[in-house]
């Protein structure tokens, strides 16, 4: 048990900006083993970007409130993730060679393509988000109306949690399915230049099914419909996978295997298919339904 949390922590310090104590330690052969705590990390950086959120909608409208979360949990992730998508969209975003695209990607600098690739990935993802925290205004009108602020923010926040905790998940599927494309020997980040195995997997999946469990604990307790809960985490879960999917289709053909930069490329498509598939059952178009 000391040695789990112990790789929590290593996870934490590796991917995060939380300070970790001086009694944990360091060693390197727990970065390969932390990677199946990748969920956890996304359970806490996705419950800090939901405080941040409820804790501004009590003062400011939904899309301010969603701007101040999403500044909250990249300055908390220290962009770690945008950056590799930046640089995959830089690499991958012409035509150019295998060779080629690694160089580009390595390069601290950032071009058009990545430029274009953050905009629109933060643009969307903040849109997502707005859509799911904004009331109409038939339900405003309505009899009942007086409740659906906290009902919104409440099922914003679940989404929030579970699309930053499934798609880190995801990058941890696409080291087990692909070889590492690039020199492992001068790799940025030389823990993501090694294949998971199959027990890495397993252990993220069941962290995975952890915040599951969590967020259906929360749900019980609030008194809501599960159902709808079941069907927004199908729905979001089959987003994660297909981006995964697509995703890993992209890298193999492109790259041959992946890189710390398509793990991070990765890790923000699903997190933006887990939010979709979210706003999809829980906004749908045809009227507002949470029951």
């Amino acid at each position: 048990m000391l040695l789990e949390v112990r790789l929590v922590f290593t996870a934490l310090q590796f991917f995060t900006r939380v300070p970790v104590p001086a009694w944990v330690g360091f060693d390197p052969a727990w970065m390969p083993r932390s990677l199946r705590h990748l969920p956890t990390v996304g359970l806490l950086v996705g419950a800090w970007g939901a405080l941040v959120l409820a804790l501004a909608s009590a003062w400011w409208p939904p899309a301010v409130a969603v701007g101040l979360s999403m500044a909250a949990t990249v300055w908390l992730t220290g962009a770690f993730h945008e950056d590799g998508w930046a640089d995959t969209c830089d690499g991958l975003g012409g035509a150019v060679p295998r060779d080629k695209a690694l160089a580009i990607m390595k390069d601290s600098r950032i071009g058009s393509y990545g430029a274009v690739g953050v905009v629109l990935m933060l643009g969307l993802k903040a849109a997502v988000l707005s859509s799911l925290l904004t009331p109409w205004v038939t339900e405003l009108n309505a009899a009942q109306s007086s409740g659906i602020h906290r009902v919104l923010l409440g099922w914003t926040c679940l989404g929030l949690v579970w699309a930053h905790a499934a798609s880190r998940w995801a990058p941890v599927v696409l080291m087990c399915l692909l070889p590492y494309a690039g020199d492992a020997g001068q790799a940025k980040a030389p823990p993501l230049a090694l294949r998971a195995g199959p027990r890495t997997l397993l252990g993220a999946s069941l962290m995975l099914a952890v915040v599951a469990l969590c967020l259906w604990a929360c749900l019980n307790l609030w008194g809501w419909p599960v159902r709808t809960w079941w069907q927004a985490m199908g729905i979001s879960s089959l987003g994660v996978l297909l981006a995964m999917a697509l995703a890993a289709r992209w890298f193999r053909q492109r790259l041959g295997g992946f890189t710390g930069d398509t793990l991070g490329a990765c890790q923000q498509l699903a997190e933006l298919a887990a939010l979709l598939g979210w706003l999809a059952v829980i906004r749908p178009v045809s009227g507002f339904e949470l029951g």
